[in-house]
């Protein structure tokens, strides 16, 4: 650990007034330490044996299954204003399964061996990336935050690590679930800052083997553009492996069961605020299904409780930041003054005591209204209603 004198303060979403940890942002000099110390934890730490590799990760799954689950379910909670039913899904039950699961993948993977004939002894040699690899996490879940870096670790690479500066909490716990569970200095080397001035020294580096991302579609965009335009100063040719945002979607079968689609939207839509690539945010819905569908959505909308994730009795909490909030008091401001679309629930944001944007759903006549086609990862669900029989 070292500070740097430049922090930035974590804080609650849902109480932006507490602040949580005091973060030492990484400059240049800081980048190019952990880049050093990832190069020179490469050799011993690729030269190890590959079960005494996944003793680590399994060691680390077994702690997180037990004496740590609380900790990183509480520091998703706080610094991410997950429920505590949303942390104990991802910061306890599927990053124990991701690094269980990786261990089991990896040992298939190294018993793929070509088959040899008669006199003939054919083997395969997995070898780790020569140099570091670079992994890019996002603030909505904290098991994609204990991953990214990880995965490749396992496979005998060494990593240098930033996870979004608005999940700096979750991932400081969780480094200090890696050195309990035996990690050496080095191997996983984390990083905090803003994404340029670390991806700049990052992606400038000769060392650079490989790209472990997930997180926005442009600034995937700008890491690859990057990388094609440094690719004659690597060593290696680093692999990029990036997932990135989308516009999900529903589109009810024929008939449907009117209760469940509702469920489903509101759960889709509305569980942890909507920050997931896998919200429901836009329902294509035929007239003759949709007045029964709405008043069941309005009805369930209406009995959502919103606030701090500590009150167990709340289903949804604050977005992740005030860029988030005003993002998404912007488009629901679009939604009223635009002619074909109203505002059916929800349409309140509070920024108060925290980034609060309550459930909303807003139907729409135009197919191309912005809401229908940009992603904005928050509690808003688009509905555009359209007459069945013009089905195709």
């Amino acid at each position: 650990e070292r500070g740097t004198g430049t922090p930035f303060t974590g804080t609650m979403p849902h109480c932006h007034a507490h602040v949580l940890a005091d973060v030492h942002s990484a400059g240049p000099h800081e980048v190019r330490a952990a880049i050093n110390a990832a190069d020179a934890a490469w050799h011993d730490w690729s030269a190890l044996p590959f079960p005494e590799r996944a003793a680590v990760f399994l060691r680390a799954a077994d702690l997180l299954a037990g004496p740590w689950r609380a900790r990183l379910n509480a520091a998703t909670m706080l610094g991410q204003s997950k429920t505590a039913h949303q942390a104990e899904i991802d910061s306890a039950a599927e990053l124990i399964d991701f690094w269980r699961f990786n261990v089991e993948y990896a040992s298939r993977i190294y018993a793929e061996q070509p088959l040899s004939s008669a006199g003939i002894w054919d083997g395969l040699d997995y070898r780790p990336l020569e140099g570091f690899v670079f992994a890019v996490t996002p603030f909505n879940f904290t098991s994609i935050a204990g991953n990214l870096p990880t995965s490749p670790a396992l496979m005998g690479n060494t990593v240098v690590w930033k996870p979004a500066s608005t999940a700096t909490f979750a991932a400081h716990v969780l480094m200090e679930l890696l050195r309990a569970a035996g990690l050496p200095d080095g191997v996983v080397n984390l990083v905090y800052g803003s994404g340029r001035e670390v991806g700049d020294v990052v992606l400038a580096d000769e060392r650079l083997a490989g790209v472990h991302f997930t997180g926005s579609t442009a600034v995937f965009d700008g890491i690859w553009t990057k990388i094609a335009d440094n690719l004659g100063s690597y060593r290696p040719y680093p692999p990029v492996v990036g997932e990135t945002g989308r516009k999900d979607f529903v589109v009810p079968p024929h008939p449907a069961d009117v209760a469940a689609l509702a469920t489903a939207v509101v759960r889709g839509g509305f569980e942890y605020q909507g920050q997931k690539c896998s919200a429901v945010s836009r329902l294509f819905v035929p007239d003759t299904l949709w007045t029964r569908l709405k008043e069941r959505l309005l009805g369930d909308i209406a009995s959502i409780r919103m606030g701090d994730v500590a009150d167990l009795r709340n289903f949804m909490g604050a977005v992740i930041d005030r860029d988030a909030w005003q993002r998404h008091r912007d488009a629901i401001a679009e939604a009223r003054t635009h002619p074909a679309t109203a505002i059916l629930a929800g349409g309140t944001t509070d920024d108060r005591e925290g980034y609060y944007v309550a459930p909303t759903l807003i139907e729409t006549r135009d197919p191309d209204f912005r809401l229908m086609k940009e992603e904005l990862f928050g509690p808003i669900v688009t509905a555009y209603v359209y007459p069945e029989d013009e089905y195709k």
